[in-house]
């Protein structure tokens, strides 16, 4: 028996992989879909998350982008396809601009977009002096994959764990049972919802005076818009500051958010490392590592599931992800 510890999309997308291949598996959660995952705004994008430093991840990130759209073809997912960058100033176009000198280097290339392009592109943004397109960077409704993944492995779910267990899958977010605590911390985000009937064709990452600032439609009328990123005490709570600077943000780059209304506001913590990559792989004892997927967890989702199926079956570990560069795992 395979336990998995965590049901959002990351030990979900575990487990519905060692199902497929027939392994004997029990999901274990008392509040399955309630942490980070139900939050995430759902954005597949290894282009415009890409920062110096960061190429394994860029480039996992581009293999697990591959494996998505059969990924949402078999759950009935839409992928909601493109991304463009656009910027409030003439500052934040040099922003976009050395983003896009980065992506070059790794050998992904995007045009620089006139006020014009961008505008013909989205004709509901307001002022905005440039930007560049994405094509290739998407965005998913993780409330929907995590519902459909449910729903299939609805069997397998446990609030608590039973015996016979031979392997654990360690997939609990922003919490890792000891010995393993102290390998993840909390990064909080505050992200809100909103309901109109006026949505942009595709995702927008904005710049507003340097204010990064997201919006990812859904076909059902909603935008989500995020995110703020911190690393308090205490429990995840939603600030005033945090969603002004949303609001602010976000109706300075699309005016006519003033007339949506507010769904929903949330808190949650996202799981990071130190070095900002997943830990994936062996932690001793017939503990298997699946923690510390950042912002990305819906990203990797199914490229961790693969690796974490292909551990269990023959030993395979991606060197980049290995749990074993953290002090205290046993090699």
């Amino acid at each position: 028996m395979i336990r998995v510890l965590g049901a959002g999309i990351i030990g979900l997308s575990i487990a519905d992989e060692l199902v497929r291949r027939g392994h004997p598996v029990q999901i274990v959660d008392p509040a399955p879909g309630s942490g980070a995952t139900y939050a995430a705004a759902g954005m597949l994008s290894p282009a415009g998350e890409l920062w110096h430093g960061e190429c394994d991840l860029y480039a996992y990130g581009r293999r697990s982008l591959d494996l998505w759209t059969a990924y949402a073809e078999r759950l009935g997912i839409e992928i909601i396809r493109g991304t463009l960058l656009a910027a409030s100033d003439r500052d934040d176009l040099q922003q976009v601009e050395r983003h896009l000198g980065l992506m070059s280097a790794h050998g992904d290339q995007a045009e620089m977009l006139t006020r014009a392009e961008v505008e013909q592109l989205e004709p509901r943004l307001g002022r905005v002096v440039g930007g560049a397109l994405l094509p290739g960077d998407h965005s998913v409704d993780p409330r929907a994959v995590l519902s459909a993944l449910l729903d299939r492995l609805r069997d397998h779910l446990t609030g608590t764990s039973v015996g016979g267990v031979d392997i654990t899958v360690v997939a609990t977010g922003a919490t890792l049972p000891e010995p393993y605590r102290h390998f993840v911390r909390g990064v909080r985000g505050e992200i809100l919802r909103l309901r109109t009937d006026d949505l942009p064709e595709r995702t927008i990452r904005g710049l507003v005076g340097g204010e990064p600032i997201y919006l990812v439609p859904r076909r059902s009328g909603e935008l989500v818009v995020g995110a703020t990123q911190q690393e308090p005490d205490g429990p995840a709570v939603v600030t005033a500051e945090g969603v002004w600077r949303l609001l602010d943000a976000a109706r300075r780059l699309m005016p006519g958010l003033d007339r949506a209304e507010v769904v929903e506001v949330t808190a949650r913590d996202r799981p990071g490392t130190r070095d900002n990559l997943p830990l994936i792989g062996p932690a001793g004892d017939g503990v298997v590592l699946a923690a510390g997927h950042f912002r990305h967890g819906v990203m990797l989702a199914p490229l961790t599931a693969q690796l974490v199926a292909d551990h269990i079956e023959d030993g395979r570990v991606e060197a980049a992800f290995d749990p074993r560069r953290m002090a205290g795992v046993a090699p």
